[in-house]
């Protein structure tokens, strides 16, 4: 058996390199049940004046396209913030086995905060869900984010 190993690190990198580019930071990482890393990018909804391009899909949509299918059953997706209610829906329909999440997001979230997606019966897949993983990195990252656009 081996042991828990975190990508919420190459999260984090993405994150950082989404706030270089002027988005929100928010990155996200799907790995394989293997461990082979899929599919990292952040947020690039102005880069590409796209409103759903938030991490998470942009990272689904690129782990199912390298591996030719619509589910990724098994793998594992680290995202450096709580998942929006769009983004979870997307990842139970893409059957995501395990969802690591860093900061809560009380304006906007969909799991621990408003609608808690994964609570309806309408739901058909849920994924194991395990939240704060880097939580105090990706909730500063995001503060130092917004400090500077609200002088």
């Amino acid at each position: 058996m081996t042991g828990f190993r975190s990508y919420m690190d190459l999260a984090l990198d993405q994150a950082r390199a989404a706030a270089q580019r002027g988005e929100v930071p928010v990155g996200a990482v799907i790995v394989s049940p293997e461990g082979r890393i899929v599919a990292q990018t952040g947020n690039r909804t102005r880069e590409l004046s796209d409103p759903t391009a938030h991490a998470e899909l942009l990272a689904i949509r690129a782990a199912c396209a390298a591996l030719g299918r619509e589910r990724l059953t098994g793998h594992d997706l680290y995202v450096t913030l709580e998942p929006c209610p769009m983004c979870a829906a997307a990842i139970s329909f893409a059957r995501i086995g395990r969802l690591y999440y860093g900061a809560a997001d009380p304006k906007s979230g969909g799991l621990g905060q408003g609608p808690r997606l994964y609570a309806h019966p309408q739901c058909h897949h849920v994924p194991e869900v395990y939240d704060g993983l880097g939580e105090t990195q990706s909730a500063q990252l995001l503060k130092a984010f917004f400090a500077e656009r609200r002088y």
